[in-house]
């Protein structure tokens, strides 16, 4: 009887079936290539024990919780699925009873980024997974339009990290520390650039327009693992902006232009406002 001819095991550190295409345990996107189609997954990291506003995640907006209508909003984009990243069994609860997924998470992990990561690892040990969509969980009036651009921004450019900003349209936001503004090279003219800097101050100086960050990430998987081994850098912990982490490190963070900026519910008269705006757009 003759033998079954064994084929070789993919190396998962170089390359996979189809060729020239590098996969998520390496690096990482081969922009333009049809062949390599990208694979992304939405995380959406959330806690309830939020400083200025505790337990946010499972704030009430017109009968939905907060977290819930995230969700929601991420599933519109159709980009990939998409998991809630918790730090409480509560959180979890909410979104299977909506009906989609969540995982536990340590309670005290660092950060939004860390926290994602280590659910990326518990529910994606296959590495089936290329591109990791990092989505806030306090923007319940998100617009699923623009999870898909960050996720063709990377795409695009082949960036390690790709992310969002709109143009400030109100002068008492130039210098709101709690606006932050990207600097950025702009190379595909009006609508795509390369981030030069975060920062909470004016920038940059000079007459032109000043942009407000949309803090809504799509990392390469391995840009994820190398960003989140790293200390905090030294600008990141100035500025207290986890972003400035990677352009420190060298890493390229591509942005996209969009023409809005997503409602944040970071504070009680945030949440009034989400609670007012969804009220109106959902009445008969």
């Amino acid at each position: 009887m003759m033998g079954v001819e064994k084929r070789p095991t993919p190396d998962r550190g170089d390359i996979t079936s189809p060729p020239n295409c590098v996969i998520a345990a390496k690096r990482r996107i081969n922009p333009g290539n049809p062949a390599c189609p990208m694979k992304p997954i939405v995380l959406i990291p959330a806690r309830m024990a939020s400083t200025r506003l505790p337990g946010k995640p499972l704030a009430d907006i017109a009968g939905i919780p907060m977290i819930v209508r995230v969700w929601r909003q991420a599933v519109a984009a159709g980009v990939g699925p998409v998991v809630v990243a918790a730090a409480e069994r509560e959180i979890v609860e909410a979104i299977e009873i909506a009906g989609g997924r969540a995982v536990l998470t340590p309670p005290d992990l660092p950060s939004g980024s860390d926290r994602i990561f280590a659910a990326l690892e518990a529910i994606d040990r296959a590495y089936e997974h290329d591109v990791v969509v990092n989505l806030q969980g306090d923007l319940p009036a998100l617009d699923p339009a623009h999870v898909r651009a960050v996720v063709e921004t990377l795409a695009a450019t082949g960036a390690d990290i790709a992310t969002l900003a709109a143009e400030i349209d109100e002068a008492a936001d130039y210098d709101n520390p709690h606006v932050v503004k990207p600097v950025i090279a702009w190379e595909v003219m009006p609508d795509r650039g390369r981030a030069l800097y975060f920062t909470r101050a004016r920038a940059p100086y000079g007459a032109g327009p000043l942009f407000h960050h949309v803090g809504i990430y799509a990392f390469a998987r391995a840009a994820l693992a190398r960003f989140v081994s790293l200390p905090p850098s030294p600008l990141e912990k100035r500025e207290k902006l986890e972003q400035l982490r990677a352009l420190e490190a060298g890493m390229h963070i591509a942005v996209a232009r969009v023409d809005s900026v997503p409602l944040s519910v970071d504070t009680e008269d945030d949440l009034q406002k989400a609670r007012a705006m969804l009220a109106l757009q959902e009445t008969p």
